[in-house]
C-alpha cells in the first residue's frame, strides 16, 4: 500500500470521525430539547441517545485515523457499520420517546436484535487476520492461469 493511500484513509477516517461528533452532537442537542418540553418526564433512552455515534462512531474511526495502519475496512463493512449505529441510535430515541410519552411496545427491543449483530459483524470480519484474505485472492488468481 502506498504513502498516499495510507494518507487517504486516515483523511476519511478522520472525516468520518468528525461526522459522527456532529451526529452525537445533534442526538445530545434533540434529547435535551425533546425532554425540555416534555414536562418532567425524562428517559434514560433518550438522554443517553448520543452515545452509540460517541462511542461506536467517533471513537473507532478517531483510532483508525490516528495510529498507523495499512488496514481500512472495505465499503460493505463501513456501510454495515454505519447502519447498525444508526439502528441502535434510532432504537434508543424511539424507546426514549415511549418512554416520556407514558406507553410501552415490545417492538422497539427489534432495534436492539438488529443493530448489535450490525456492529459487532463489521468488526469481527475486520478483526480477522488480512493474510488469509491475501492467499484467497492468490489462490483465485492462480485458478485462472
Amino acid at each position: 500500500m502506498y504513502t498516499s493511500d495510507m494518507n487517504e484513509n486516515k483523511n476519511r477516517a478522520l472525516r468520518t470521525a468528525a461526522i459522527y461528533l456532529g451526529v452525537s452532537l445533534f442526538t445530545a442537542l434533540f434529547g435535551a430539547i425533546y425532554e425540555r418540553f416534555s414536562h418532567e418526564v425524562y428517559s434514560y433512552f433518550m438522554i443517553y441517545a448520543f452515545a452509540f455515534p460517541l462511542a461506536g462512531g467517533v471513537l473507532p474511526f478517531f483510532l483508525l485515523g490516528t495510529v498507523k495502519t495499512k488496514r481500512y475496512p472495505n465499503t460493505v463493512l463501513r456501510y454495515l457499520f454505519h447502519a447498525g449505529i444508526a439502528t441502535l441510535t434510532v432504537g434508543s430515541i424511539m424507546k426514549g420517546v415511549l418512554d416520556i410519552y407514558g406507553t410501552t411496545n415490545s417492538l422497539t427491543n427489534f432495534y436492539w436484535f438488529a443493530g448489535i449483530p450490525m456492529v459487532i459483524l463489521p468488526v469481527f470480519i475486520f478483526s480477522l487476520p488480512e493474510k488469509k484474505a491475501e492467499e484467497k485472492r492468490n489462490e483465485a488468481a492462480l485458478s485462472w492461469t
